[in-house]
């Protein structure tokens, strides 16, 4: 019976004796693997080489240089309409007719009230000429003998050729008045054939054959034509206030602006100049931002009026510099994560960002200053378990690198933009 117990207990404790060294054996691997598990991974991004083009983005509207409204002065149904929506027109064009008969006979009335004027002056002038032959013949008569007419019969003669002198003149004038109105009524007739006033594209019609037209209060519009759409178009954008500075560099410099259309998205337009930046400011929201008139060419008729438009504005463009990541930029690790060496850094990074709180409380200096300390940024490479940084300058930026200024940094270095996901 001893010799049972103690085999039993030999053996526990020989099972015993290897599930503890398996345990031993295996605990190193097993915390190797634990802390491998949970290390922090990062992404990292390299250092590059190659061309930045700084750019400011910003949306518009395709508008024709120039739209030419058309109107009616006379009223009245409209008989004709020789145009229709998207029809080129030159200069005179007939484009629509109103039914010109009560001008018409207008224009006869007129006409036959000129000629009775005419005639009244003709009267007026016979018997003008016949108070003139009166008054003639007695002065003839007093000459030869003063008793032939008396000094009373003589005035009235005389008055008489007056009286006649001034109904001549208002016979003249009533001709100069029919003249006046039957030349307004050639032109209200006249006015019924509704003409282009310059060349261009029907981009709008505003009446139907039939409609009748009303102008005795307000002229109504009937035609939009825009001069020159097949030619050159603008594009009018909106542009914050903090990049108008930019936008007129690019303007003296004679930079390109690049554009897309929702109605062409495999089409990139590489044409457009910036014709004016207009000083009409508007403010939307305490946001301040400015008119830019772009102008591009548009011989194949692709840009349509109201089309929204995607631009970039060319500011300037760098060849073969050494560029590093944008995301290496905004990576802010934890204490945790940097080399002992390099917190301090985190403090001062931190104490920037608190400055950003008062920067309203800041003079034109101060912030001038902060402005230029913002060139100086720090970015992060990993070493061994800890990340360490390097300070750069860094220039201008494009949507995906940022321009190095100095010699911080070699090509394909690699810097951390972020922290890869845990595996669950």
């Amino acid at each position: 019976m001893v010799n049972v117990t103690m085999r039993s207990l030999i053996k526990w404790f020989i099972i015993l004796s290897v599930l503890i060294g398996i345990g031993v054996a295996g605990y190193n691997p097993a915390m190797k693997y634990w802390r491998d598990r949970t290390k922090i991974q990062y992404r990292m991004q390299k250092v590059a080489r190659g061309d930045i083009i700084l750019v400011v983005n910003s949306t518009g509207e395709v508008q024709p240089v120039q739209k030419v409204s058309i109107g009616s002065v006379v009223s009245g149904p409209v008989q004709k309409l020789h145009v229709d929506f998207n029809d080129p027109v030159k200069k005179d064009q007939v484009l629509a007719e109103i039914d010109p008969k009560l001008y018409d006979s207008a224009v006869l009335r007129d006409r036959a009230i000129l000629k009775t004027r005419e005639a009244e002056v003709q009267r007026a002038q016979a018997r003008l000429q016949q108070a003139v032959n009166a008054e003639k013949r007695a002065v003839d008569l007093k000459e030869i003998n003063s008793e032939f007419i008396s000094d009373t019969e003589l005035d009235e003669l005389i008055f008489t050729k007056a009286a006649q002198q001034a109904e001549l003149t208002v016979a003249e004038t009533n001709v100069e008045q029919a003249r006046a109105n039957l030349e307004n009524s050639l032109t209200n007739m006249g006015y019924t054939k509704i003409l282009a006033p310059v060349d261009g594209i029907i981009i709008d019609r505003k009446v139907d054959q039939g409609q009748t037209l009303a102008s005795q209060f307000q002229t109504p519009e009937l035609f939009v034509i825009a001069p020159e759409l097949d030619k050159v178009v603008n594009i009018f954008a909106s542009v914050d206030e903090a990049d108008i500075g930019l936008i007129r560099r690019a303007q003296e410099e004679g930079q390109t602006v690049r554009f897309t259309v929702d109605a062409y998205p495999n089409e990139i337009f590489e044409s457009g100049k910036i014709k004016q930046v207009r000083l009409a400011s508007t403010t939307e929201q305490n946001v301040v931002t400015y008119p830019v008139v772009v102008e591009t060419p548009n011989e194949s008729l692709k840009l349509l009026p109201g089309m929204t438009a995607n631009l970039s504005f060319q500011i300037e463009k760098k060849t073969n510099v050494i560029k590093i990541p944008n995301a290496a930029l905004r990576f802010y690790p934890e204490r945790t994560q940097v080399h002992p060496d390099d917190r301090t850094i985190l403090d001062g990074v931190s104490e920037e960002r608190s400055d950003d709180n008062i920067a309203s409380n800041q003079s034109a200096s101060e912030k001038f200053t902060a402005n230029q300390k913002r060139a100086e940024r720090y970015v992060w490479y990993q070493d061994g378990d800890f990340l360490r940084a390097v300070k750069v300058r860094i220039g201008i930026s494009d949507s995906r690198f940022t321009e190095l200024l100095d010699q911080t940094l070699e090509v394909d270095k690699e810097l951390v933009i972020g922290e890869k996901p845990k595996e669950i």
